[in-house]
């Protein structure tokens, strides 16, 4: 009767563990920074979609809506009166910074859906900067990576 026993040796599958391993671990982080640039998308995504809601919200209730950026506090704020709750009041990442350029940290969405103000302010992310702008009638606005 033939013994004859095939497998691995402890050592062979040490290995092929840490090989393993050393590859999942260079994987882990190279998807890292993905992270941050996700993260930055979303915030922006989010805050034209409530742009356009505080439009939409000054339109269909004829009211004045103003939007008060607090980079100090990294959040801002849609609401229709300063004695009412917040419509909206959204904290972002301490990783951004928002400051002003030639348009302040707030402004109001009239109830024609016009803005009171124009112009851009900047958003600074960890890797890239951006420039908010609002247009001059209709209350139009865009962003743009600078």
């Amino acid at each position: 009767m033939k013994n004859n026993q095939e497998g691995f040796t402890l050592i062979e599958s040490l290995l092929v563990f840490t090989i393993f391993l050393i590859i999942s671990s260079i994987t882990a982080f190279s998807l890292k920074p993905q992270n941050s640039v996700i993260d930055d998308e979303a915030f922006l995504n989010q805050l034209q979609a409530d742009l356009h809601y505080a439009q939409a919200y000054a339109i269909s209730h004829q009211h004045e809506v103003t939007v008060i950026f607090m980079s100090d506090q990294y959040k801002y704020n849609i609401y229709m009166r300063s004695d009412l709750p917040s419509l909206i009041e959204r904290n972002y990442s301490t990783n951004m910074i928002v400051y002003g350029g030639s348009l302040p940290l707030f402004f109001k969405f009239l109830p024609d859906g016009n803005v009171n103000r124009f112009g851009s302010f900047f958003i600074k992310t960890s890797k890239k900067n951006y420039r908010l702008t609002v247009l001059i009638g209709k209350g139009r606005f865009y962003v743009i990576e600078e």
